[in-house]
């Protein structure tokens, strides 16, 4: 079982972003080993944001309403995925890359913006975890 955890500041939009469009293409491919989820630095219990709802909607990987979540004790056999580099020092873990790495520019928080940026961080997202998923799948044929 490989475990991802996507990591934002407030997990009410980009990391749940990248959650539950990681869940849509977990089940799309039958990637059935992967378990995704995600947390944020300074997250109080919130609701997800209603721009990341409709453009998740829109993408079809909107399942339920749920509030934000903590980032608690740091698991040594998950890996940690986070928007920038600068994130990366709050994560005690030698299994930590950001978006950076993945796509060469960070996430920016669209947090409090048009649906129109949501949309625009959605498809920075979608990238990063196309390139994510390949690198996991290459690392299965070795």
């Amino acid at each position: 079982m490989i475990k991802i955890c996507f990591i934002c500041s407030g997990n009410t939009c980009r990391s749940i972003m990248a959650e539950r469009l990681t869940k849509k293409y977990i089940k799309e491919n039958q990637l059935n080993d992967l378990k995704v989820l995600s947390r944020g630095l300074q997250s109080n219990g919130e609701n997800i944001a209603e721009n990341a709802k409709k453009v998740l909607k829109k993408h079809q990987a909107l399942s339920s309403n749920r509030k934000s979540v903590k980032l608690g004790k740091i698991d040594k056999n998950t890996l940690y995925v986070v928007m920038n580099n600068n994130m990366k020092k709050f994560i005690n873990s030698s299994k930590v890359l950001s978006f950076e790495d993945l796509i060469g520019e960070p996430i920016i928080d669209p947090y409090g913006k048009d649906e129109e940026v949501y949309e625009k961080t959605l498809n920075e997202i979608d990238k990063g975890i196309k390139i994510l998923l390949n690198k996991i799948e290459a690392g299965r044929k070795l």
